[in-house]
């Protein structure tokens, strides 16, 4: 029986995860619109044997004041399944995860655009499945309000049943990625997605989400092998202890007030904070039909450990809720070790904190320090995604049926 073997996709944001990070001195600035340096991540990436690259997409500017805006970075970016197309022509192995929302799409063209992305990488695309957590995008397609939470998810549902069908009878199938962590989130989850991202910013709770989302499998005929549950990871790595917390240190203090506070209004749901004070308490947050999963996270860990709305945003900074590690190859390997061992992750989604150093140094120090221990792929033993993750391809017949079971 051959052993078990951590996932690692690059989720790659433009400038890098770090709000503050495209205002480090070896990032560059304006990477978001610059497809060459997309390409040399992309190399990078598929040098460390990642399964694949990971990116996220808005259809509207992120809520908040435009002042702050245009300090983060990463409001330009380029289309991803655009992107991913021009990345296939110049990668060879690597897979190709774009994000496209079920809220304003149609499925006859995503289901062309993928089958497209499936021929011209061969098998190497993925779909992370989301419902618009940003509520501004309602108005870019003539609608007064977002679609509430429920409703997102009944139309989700939907949406993808109907482009499965379409896949299987053009005999593609991308692996599909969810986000969401809600309870509904979760149920969709549990009865399509192969990969599910997820912010989990600790142990204990990661092996509480690991546990119980795949304890829900059975319920629609899956098996916990036929799903990989990966957290994102913000590493910052050096060659020793102190030189990654004085990096951290760097990044957190080049971070700026109006660029927290925008922060925090967008995963809180588009509430401004800019009225209470800094070093006072998060105040009491009204509902919201954005993401609701980011949202309680943000809640629980301002109330669990009694932050202000400063260090609020400065926890946030750094990966908006995900884990933080801070150390030289070895202690960021134990750690992500741990939990791939103790029933926290099948793997990670790894973001770092600028680019395009950083996954540079996640590919040179960590990525040899998992495989000396057996961890992680020194080379690929496949062409496809489905060979990377170690997924079965879906009979199309048997997609069909599970779809009838499940609709």
């Amino acid at each position: 029986m051959s052993r078990r073997m951590m996932s690692l996709n690059a989720f790659l944001m433009a400038t890098g995860h770090h709000v503050a990070g495209w205002r480090h001195p070896d990032a560059q600035a304006d990477g978001g619109l610059d497809f060459a340096h997309y390409r040399q991540l992309a190399r990078t990436a598929e040098r460390g044997c990642f399964d694949a690259l990971f990116l996220s997409d808005t259809l509207a500017m992120l809520p908040g004041d435009r002042e702050a805006l245009s300090r983060m970075a990463r409001t330009e970016h380029f289309e991803p399944l655009t992107l991913l197309a021009a990345l296939a022509a110049v990668t060879e192995r690597i897979g190709l995860v774009a994000t496209v929302t079920t809220s304003y799409n149609q499925v006859e063209t995503l289901a062309q655009a993928f089958t497209s992305l499936e021929a011209l990488s061969g098998q190497r695309s993925g779909w992370n499945l989301v419902t618009s957590s940003n509520a501004q995008e309602a108005f870019n397609f003539g609608r007064d309000g977002h679609f509430e939470h429920a409703r997102r998810y009944e139309l989700a549902r939907r949406f993808l049943e109907q482009l499965q069908r379409h896949w299987a009878s053009a005999g593609v199938t991308p692996v599909q990625v969810l986000a969401g962590a809600s309870r509904a989130g979760c149920e969709l989850a549990a009865a399509h997605a192969e990969v599910v991202f997820t912010a989990q910013p600790e142990l204990a709770g990661a092996q509480r989400f690991y546990r119980e989302l795949k304890a829900l499998l059975p319920r629609f005929g899956r098996s916990a092998e036929q799903m990989k549950i990966m957290p994102g990871v913000l590493p910052i790595v050096a060659d020793s202890r102190a030189e990654a917390q004085a990096l951290f240190e760097q990044l957190q203090a080049l971070m700026q007030p109006e660029v927290g506070l925008s922060l925090l209004a967008d995963i809180a749901g588009g509430v401004d904070l800019s009225a209470y004070p800094l070093d006072g308490p998060l105040p009491d947050l009204p509902g919201t039909e954005s993401g609701v999963s980011r949202r309680e996270l943000l809640i629980r860990v301002a109330r669990e450990e009694r932050l202000s709305i400063r260090q609020l945003y400065l926890r946030m900074a750094a990966a908006r809720g995900h884990l933080v590690l801070v150390g030289d190859a070895r202690q960021i390997a134990d750690q992500m070790e741990q939990w791939f061992t103790e029933g926290a992750a099948d793997g990670f989604n790894v973001m770092p904190a600028y680019l395009p150093d950083a996954l540079g140094a996640f590919v040179d120090k960590v990525v040899p320090e998992l495989q000396r221990r057996g961890l992680f792929r020194r080379a690929y033993q496949g062409s496809t995604l489905r060979d990377h993750l170690g997924l079965a391809r879906p009979d199309s017949f048997a997609c069909k049926e599970a779809l009838g079971a499940h609709g």
